[in-house]
């Protein structure tokens, strides 16, 4: 299954970010000159290649995904997906047990998803941030790419490398 790519207009980057505007506009460069894929190619390639992962070592994956993709951020938003178990167990109040296990799942996936994000854009993940919500269900994945101004090339972590698969 293929899912839409969203090309987000003024305030969807704000949305992403949790109602933070960015202070410089950012723009979606029309094409990527490593990959050479359009935009909406590379957020349907990211949202695919995410959905394809969690699928894959949850047994389920998100019903929806959405990606965006501006300058130096590429935020994932993913709804649905969670397991059998764990919905038993949100339904028995222990949401924070949930929470808890998928942010220790996303940190050992950490090299996977980036790996996802650099074949698609071409561009090295210097940075990775995910956070979970059960009601409405949200899984938010963000990355921040080299170059970045918000980064000193030296603090650049090593580039990973050939994809896992």
């Amino acid at each position: 299954m293929r899912y839409p790519a969203i090309v987000p207009g003024r305030g969807a980057l704000a949305f992403a970010c949790g109602g933070i505007e960015p202070a410089v506009p950012m723009s979606v460069p029309p094409s990527d000159s490593t990959t050479g894929r359009r935009g909406g190619d590379t957020r349907t390639a990211i949202s695919d290649g995410m959905v394809a992962l969690l699928k894959d070592y949850y047994g389920v994956g998100p019903s929806q995904a959405k990606t965006y993709y501006h300058d130096d951020l590429v935020v994932c938003l993913m709804r649905g997906g969670f397991t059998r178990v764990e919905q038993t167990l949100f339904e028995g109040g222990r949401t924070a047990a949930v929470i808890q296990q998928r942010m220790e799942f996303q940190e050992v996936m950490r090299d996977r998803f980036a790996a996802v994000i650099e074949d698609a854009t071409g561009r090295q993940v210097v940075g990775f941030m995910s956070g979970n919500q059960q009601d409405p269900d949200m899984i938010c994945e963000v990355f921040v790419l080299a170059p970045t101004e918000l980064v000193d090339r030296r603090e650049f972590p090593p580039a990973s490398g050939p994809s896992p698969g």
